[in-house]
């Protein structure tokens, strides 16, 4: 006689069973460690563990600052990355949008969080994610001091992962950008970006596909890198040469981060209703991973501006007599800049363009 299981008694269950590894998560931190302490700036010591990050801001030493927050994900480059399996630079690409987001107000960058989400921790490529942030934290000059790893099983598909950035920075109060007196005649300084930086890639992606590539084919544009490498370039962190800058021309009215929606969607925020900003795109050659997406793309130059940064993803306004000064410094830093147009009196649209190829 065979004995009967009990089906009253139910099997002992585990929350690793259920697809939930605490003792992963546990060696993630383990890791990361290091890597956050490396991030350590007057006011953070950047150790992990608590229940909340702390920061001192009177370490900082600010007479009558304002806070500046922001948070942004790295969009749909994170299937690249994913796909290519590089995972070493979207963390990079996190941090960048948030601290160029916080720059543009005149804010120094004091501290980041992070969240990673997915559903298997793989503890190797969480690694490699979190490396891209903490070196994205010591080029923006912030603290990582804390974030938080989900796994949620069911929730993404296997491999699948997303994240999320949280910056904090802080800007003394007679300093926050942009200022009222932005006017016509002022002019517009372009930034040299990395590439498409985090923004676009939902079309990268389809373009892709259509041209039957994939993410081990050699770069397009030429060079030894494949197609993948080229297109996870990270997005340019501008905090330090833009903090520099300002301090030198003491005169900056504004500033623009490039990013979704292009020249069209980003200039007008700093803008009054009276203002224009007029863009001559004969001012910069654009590079050639955009000129290979415009061609297989068959797309007009005017979609081109406001999908992707075509070569600019930060931009500076300053009086005439303060070009010079603005142009020299920005070199200085490293930063390739170049005069792209002038604020002038609107007449039809907040952003207007000159230039061959231009309609």
């Amino acid at each position: 006689m065979t004995d009967k299981k009990d089906r009253t008694q139910p099997s002992e269950e585990t929350y690793k069973a259920a697809g939930v590894d605490i003792e992963a998560g546990n060696e993630l931190v383990r890791r990361i460690a290091p890597m956050a302490k490396a991030t350590s700036r007057p006011g953070a010591d950047a150790d992990l563990g608590g229940f909340g990050g702390l920061f001192d801001l009177a370490a900082c030493q600010y007479k009558d600052p304002v806070l500046v927050a922001a948070n942004d994900g790295v969009g749909t480059k994170l299937k690249v990355a994913i796909e290519s399996g590089h995972h070493n630079t979207v963390g990079i690409d996190l941090v960048a949008m948030s601290v160029n987001d916080l720059v543009v107000q005149g804010a120094e960058p004091l501290f980041f969080l992070d969240y990673f989400a997915s559903g298997h921790l793989d503890v190797d490529v969480a690694t490699q994610v979190i490396a891209g942030i903490a070196e994205g934290c010591k080029q923006a000059g912030c603290a990582l001091i804390g974030g938080e790893t989900a796994e949620m099983p069911g929730m993404y598909a296997d491999g699948d992962y997303d994240l999320a950035g949280f910056a904090v920075g802080a800007v003394e109060r007679d300093a926050v950008l942009p200022r009222k007196d932005i006017q016509s005649g002022d002019i517009i300084i372009g930034l040299a970006s990395s590439g498409p930086h985090s923004n676009g890639y939902s079309l990268i992606r389809r373009l892709v596909e259509q041209q039957n590539l994939d993410w081990s084919s050699p770069n397009p544009t030429g060079g030894s890198l494949t197609l993948a490498e080229a297109l996870l370039t990270p997005t340019k962190i501008y905090v330090k040469p833009l903090l520099t800058t300002i301090k030198a021309v003491k005169n900056v009215k504004g500033l623009v981060h490039i990013t979704g929606g292009g020249f069209q969607e980003n200039l007008p925020r700093i803008l009054t209703p009276e203002l224009t900003a007029h863009i001559d795109l004969t001012a910069w050659e654009m590079p050639p991973i955009f000129t290979w997406l415009q061609q297989v793309g068959n797309m007009a130059m005017t979609e081109m501006m406001r999908t992707f940064n075509c070569g600019i993803g930060m931009t500076i306004v300053v009086a005439p007599e303060n070009v010079d000064k603005a142009m020299a410094s920005l070199t200085e830093q490293g930063e390739k800049c170049f005069v792209i147009g002038h604020v002038a009196t609107r007449e039809t649209d907040p952003v207007t363009f000159s230039g061959l190829n231009s309609d």
